[in-house]
């Protein structure tokens, strides 16, 4: 978390003002000192659910909950986490397992098969690209940002963590501070019980804190994911843009694949400092599928495309595998599968007209394959008819 410290310009505890400062800004949040991590003394006399009149929620929240909202004020991954089908899909992908997990936890495997694992991660692109174009005054550009987010997430995880570990302590005291004398207890009944049922409530105040401090700490990385997504979407958006119909084999990746495959690097190595190696797997793990339904899919919009179109999509598709398998968290495998399927798709167009690969893709990828031009590609007037045969048995 960005280093704290105190700024007493007044001389006095009422003037103590806490401060968050990250790389070379500063945000000043005023406070009471040390109160602002302690419950408030003088509460209102009943409870209002509005912070504006008086709702007695710790400052410090307070000010955590601001920095959130600061790094990601109007962007649109911080108000997709919130819809309710981009949330329930978040929460249904097996992926989410890894959320659950303190970084001081051993790590949890998604029990779900690579089928289901596709299926959601599909699910969840189609949402996304359906949300195209994507604007980039819409996503965070500024990687400091993103950094404080990996930065507040593992801090509010190590202070809920430190917050259960002080609750399962009370909770381990009051059990062993039971005395063993059933005529002590018996003469200390009544004081017993009042001590257990007013100790009770702090404890549960306490609990209520680290569950807060948590779900704040996976929202921030729920943002940072799905910012890696939308990011993906908005450079290969650009594929529907060009026409590739190249009259000479290219050497190197398409500009918009370079610029992603360098920003996923950067990041990845700007981030790493901040998250465990799991929590990273969490952030740059969708980019692979987003990038691969992406690749598949403009194929649609895509009125020509030669023999070098294919070999510089393709080529694509290589870069992009390269920087994904090089970070470390993310698994190779799955990503060497996802974009052969992408190469595997388009390899296809040079190929004469064959019932290949019928369980491969969908009726829609097809259907595509059959659409786009391909010069000195012959294709039967009747293809989409037998495809649609074949993919019916």
């Amino acid at each position: 978390m960005p280093v704290f410290y105190m700024d007493n310009m007044n001389g006095s505890d009422d003037g103590l003002t806490f401060a968050f400062r990250f790389t070379d800004s500063t945000i000043s949040i005023p406070n009471q000192g040390p109160a602002a991590f302690r419950p408030r003394a003088h509460a209102a006399s009943t409870y209002t659910p509005l912070i504006e009149k008086g709702r007695p929620v710790l400052h410090g929240l307070l000010a955590i909950d601001f920095l959130a909202k600061e790094a990601v004020l109007e962007k649109q991954s911080y108000m997709l986490i919130g819809r309710h089908d981009v949330e329930s899909l978040m929460r249904l992908d097996p992926i989410s397992v890894s959320l659950s997990n303190s970084s001081s936890q051993p790590i949890m495997e998604p029990n779900a098969s690579d089928a289901e694992t596709v299926e959601f991660e599909t699910e969840m692109s189609d949402l996304l690209m359906s949300l195209q174009p994507i604007k980039q005054e819409n996503l965070i550009r500024d990687d400091n940002k993103l950094i404080l987010l990996a930065s507040l997430s593992d801090s509010l995880e190590y202070v809920a963590d430190s917050i259960e570990r002080q609750v399962f302590f009370f909770i381990w005291l009051g059990q062993t501070s039971l005395r063993p004398s059933t005529q002590v207890e018996e003469n200390d009944k009544h004081k017993s019980h009042h001590h257990t049922r007013t100790s009770s409530a702090p404890t549960r105040d306490l609990a209520s804190f680290a569950d807060e401090y948590r779900r704040l700490a996976i929202d921030c990385l729920k943002v940072l994911r799905v910012e890696m997504q939308l990011e993906t979407i908005f450079h290969m958006q650009e594929m529907t843009s060009r026409e590739y119909l190249e009259d000479q084999d290219a050497e190197e990746p398409d500009d918009f694949i370079i610029s992603l495959t360098a920003q996923i690097t950067r990041r990845d190595e700007e981030i790493a400092p901040f998250v465990a190696e799991v929590k990273r797997n969490y952030i740059f793990g969708g980019i692979c599928s987003v990038a691969a339904n992406a690749s598949i899919k403009a194929l649609a919009d895509m009125k020509s495309i030669n023999l070098f179109g294919v070999q510089q999509i393709c080529r694509n598709s290589i870069a992009l595998e390269q920087a994904l398998a090089a970070i470390p968290s993310i698994d190779s495998e799955a990503v060497q599968q996802r974009l052969d399927r992408v190469r595997t798709y388009y390899e296809l167009l040079n190929l004469p007209f064959e019932a290949k690969h019928e369980y491969l893709f969908t009726a829609a990828e097809y259907s595509s394959l059959l659409k786009v031009k391909v010069p000195g590609r012959e294709i039967p007037s009747d293809a989409e008819e037998r495809v649609s045969e074949i993919l019916s048995l």
